[in-house]
């Protein structure tokens, strides 16, 4: 899952994206309020954290912007600011949740997870297809009621082709989603998390099908 993190205290910023990138998150990050409106703009994301205190656009304004393009992506807001005008405020022009500095990184940590889970599975934590189960928020897949080894960027891939079931994913959209800016993709990296999904998979009836210069997609084999 892709996390924007908008944030100008450079401390801040550097320890959320480390955390989240520990949690097996994609994460970019900007830190003023114009390169994140145009970021937005051009590019999907699964949870926008926003800093309001932000140069050139505060973040009210970044978020009136993001819902007026028609964007549901979740916005939690990290504020100094914890007055009940603010919130209110924030509230009408779109915010999901608030988070008040300082802050506990675990609070933060389960937020994104609630936040994550309720944009992405209408609120539900657990994903269904055939005989594979994947609890979003557990972080853990299930087959045939069997706890499957997958490395997290294998769980990753697997999550985007379930939320995504019965469409084509290509390579860039499974990269755009495992991986930030700042990191490196191997050439055959996508591949090979296809290839070992594939294989621990296919037992049980459900496929990774390769469509020729298109992408992958994940059906019932029986």
């Amino acid at each position: 899952m892709r996390i924007l993190i908008v944030e100008d205290e450079p401390l801040l910023a550097d320890g959320l994206t480390r955390s989240l990138r520990q949690s097996d998150y994609a994460v970019d990050c900007v830190a003023d309020g114009a390169t994140a409106d145009h970021v937005l703009a051009t590019q999907s994301y699964d949870l926008v954290i926003l800093d309001l205190g932000l140069p050139q656009l505060d973040g009210y304004e970044v978020l009136r912007r993001l819902r007026h393009r028609g964007s549901r992506a979740p916005v939690l807001v990290l504020t100094a600011r914890d007055t009940l005008e603010d919130r209110v405020k924030g509230l009408d022009l779109g915010a999901d949740d608030f988070l008040s500095k300082p802050f506990e990184l675990a609070e933060l940590e389960a937020r994104v997870r609630a936040l994550i889970r309720r944009g992405q599975s209408g609120g539900g934590s657990l994903l269904a297809h055939g005989a594979l189960t994947l609890d979003t928020a557990g972080r853990r897949a299930l087959l045939e009621g069997e706890p499957l080894d997958l490395s997290a960027r294998e769980l990753g891939v697997l999550e985007v082709l379930m939320l995504r079931a019965g469409r084509v994913v290509n390579k860039e959209q499974l990269a755009e989603q495992l991986y930030g800016w700042d990191e490196e993709v191997g050439a055959n990296a996508i591949e090979v998390y296809v290839h070992r999904l594939r294989r621990k998979l296919e037992t049980a009836g459900v496929r990774i099908r390769t469509i020729r210069g298109l992408g992958y997609l994940l059906e019932k084999s029986r």
